[in-house]
């Protein structure tokens, strides 16, 4: 399996998605931080995350699969969603807890 056909099936197997620097407990950078802490404040369990720093095909891949050039990327129900500041935003304006619980 190539890392495209890879993602695609992350991206449409799990609901909720996010390839980040790092792991929820361990996050690499503030932005990933970030939207760990954001998906756990809309009640988020079992998020499925893959952690970009251990494999380069995949850390290229991603951006390459989203045409979005950085990390994290969210993804719900097989849908990008977008970066750190796209979810900090849908978090205020209340969109974010109706996509996830749609």
């Amino acid at each position: 399996m190539d890392v495209q056909e890879l993602i695609k099936e992350q991206v449409e197997s799990n609901p909720v998605v996010l390839y980040m620097k790092g792991t929820p407990e361990n996050p690499q950078c503030g932005f990933s931080a970030n939207v760990v802490q954001t998906l756990k404040a809309c009640g988020v369990t079992g998020l499925f995350t893959v952690d970009v720093l251990d494999d380069p095909e995949i850390r290229q891949g991603i951006k390459d699969y989203s045409n979005w050039p950085t990390v994290p990327q969210l993804y719900i129900h097989g849908k990008f969603v977008g970066g750190s500041d796209i979810v900090s935003e849908m978090y205020k304006n209340g969109e974010l807890k109706k996509l996830l619980h749609s």
